[in-house]
């Protein structure tokens, strides 16, 4: 039947209880939830039980009334969603090389890749109908489904709190906090999952994130409901940067105070990863702040977590933008020197502490038009650091502007939206290339950018 049979009859309960309550059939009152099971919670049965037609599997979304999900969700990750084959990709020939290079004999069936690649959990976890081939699947990220999958389908479900859903093992992905950190545990690394320069020497790519642009690039298998939140891309791209700044820092800290430090993941790439050129050609030697306190030679802190977050951060939290300035420049600073490792892993853990305490005031912040205008206009007003930051940090500033730039079109009237949209695409155009990343081509190009962006109301010639 597709989908590997749909693991047997495992998924016929859980169908049946959705079509009932769909349709209203044999439902003389609201069902409620069965209390959560004393144990089991913590199984994983795999995504087989979510792939009915009547539950996540629908070839075409469907809209009923009261679902806050187009039950198409299992198809589109299926389909399109690179997660899922994410197992798969462990034996095609780069992997196989790069397992070759780092003593792997079999990368399909290694921890330190399956930690990412897979639902690698241990075995007394995995139900009988458990297969780990089917990837970064959905109990990934919505936790294991033996405790829910059934009680999920009952009417009482969508009236309980994230917190009882929990109780049955549900992850709260909703929470923009949570999502984020959610994926951040891959995208940017646990004390258990990492990516190393060792990792990456041998072929493995080096770990960018933003929530935002990559949840729409997967592409999203969930409904958004733009009438409740019109600016959610703008909060989840503002949450999933202080979640993946906050868990680098703690990275940053963990090598740090380990015994392979210095681990060169944790620095500027194309620092050294570059084009070389004659010395009257090269933008860094004749960029006056390239080393900027660094001595010569030593490779940058990758900052670009940072460098065009703080642009937001200044306009919505200015004292704690400024604190978060001085412990990174410091960061910065000791690492540009080879400085103390132990001062460089407790100087990042405070300021990811920062960083956390910022969190929930950026989760309650109002978003709207004009703070949206405010943060665009101070990223490309930055342009001069934030280029001279390298090619990761342009990467940022690029996935920012994108994002919320569409934001803003899709909720403000521009008149100039084409030409806006055209000058943000040849930022994108520059980095296809990092090693050949050119910084003050870049700036220009973000100047350009900064010239057809819309202003806030409240600023002379505001809105468009």
């Amino acid at each position: 039947m597709g989908f590997r049979n749909l693991r047997g009859g495992l998924c016929v309960a859980a169908a049946m209880g959705f079509v009932l309550m769909m349709t209203g059939k044999a439902i003389s009152g609201p069902q409620q939830a069965p209390a959560p099971p004393a144990s089991g919670v913590g199984k994983y049965n795999g995504p087989g039980g979510c792939a009915a037609s009547n539950c996540h599997g629908s070839v075409k979304p469907k809209n009923v009334a009261g679902i806050q999900i187009w039950q198409n969700e299992f198809s589109i990750w299926a389909a399109q969603d690179k997660h899922a084959g994410a197992y798969s990709v462990l034996s095609n020939p780069v992997s196989t090389r790069m397992g070759k290079i780092l003593n792997i004999d079999q990368p399909n069936k290694s921890e330190k890749c399956l930690a990412c690649h897979a639902l690698y959990v241990p075995p007394e976890l995995r139900a009988t109908t458990f297969q780990l081939d089917d990837g970064v699947s959905c109990e990934n990220c919505h936790g294991p489904a033996v405790g829910w999958l059934g009680p999920h389908t009952t009417e009482n479900w969508k009236h309980l709190p994230a917190a009882e859903k929990s109780k049955y093992g549900m992850y709260d992905t909703r929470d923009l906090v949570k999502r984020s950190e959610k994926c951040a545990t891959c995208h940017v690394g646990t004390a258990d999952k990492q990516v190393d320069h060792e990792m990456i020497a041998a072929g493995h790519p080096d770990l960018t994130f933003e929530l935002d642009s990559f949840s729409a690039a997967m592409p999203r298998h969930w409904k958004i409901n733009r009438e409740e939140n019109p600016w959610i891309g703008v909060q989840s791209w503002a949450i999933g940067q202080a979640v993946q700044l906050r868990e680098s820092l703690n990275r940053l800290s963990r090598r740090a105070s380990s015994s392979t430090w210095p681990d060169y993941a944790e620095l500027d790439c194309f620092a050294c990863h570059h084009a070389l050129t004659a010395a009257s050609d090269s933008w860094r030697l004749t960029t006056s702040d390239y080393y900027h306190g660094r001595r010569a030679g030593v490779p940058a802190w990758n900052g670009s977590r940072y460098m065009v977050f703080r642009d937001f951060v200044r306009v919505v939290d200015p004292q704690g933008a400024q604190r978060v300035d001085m412990a990174l420049q410091h960061l910065a600073t000791l690492i540009g020197k080879w400085g103390n490792a132990q001062e460089i892993s407790s100087t990042a853990q405070n300021a990811a502490g920062m960083v956390d305490e910022m969190l929930q005031k950026i989760k309650a912040q109002q978003y709207n038009s004009d703070l949206t205008a405010r943060i665009m206009l101070a990223i490309t007003g930055n342009s001069n650091a934030i280029a001279a930051g390298g090619e990761r940090t342009a990467e940022q500033a690029y996935m920012a502007l994108d994002t919320l730039s569409l934001a803003y079109t899709a909720n403000t009237k521009v008149a100039n939206e084409q030409e806006l949209r055209a000058a943000i695409n040849k930022l994108f155009a520059q980095l296809q290339s990092p090693s050949a990343y050119n910084a003050p081509q870049f700036q220009q190009q973000m100047q350009k950018v900064q010239a057809v962006l819309p202003h806030p109301s409240s600023m002379p010639g505001g809105g468009q």
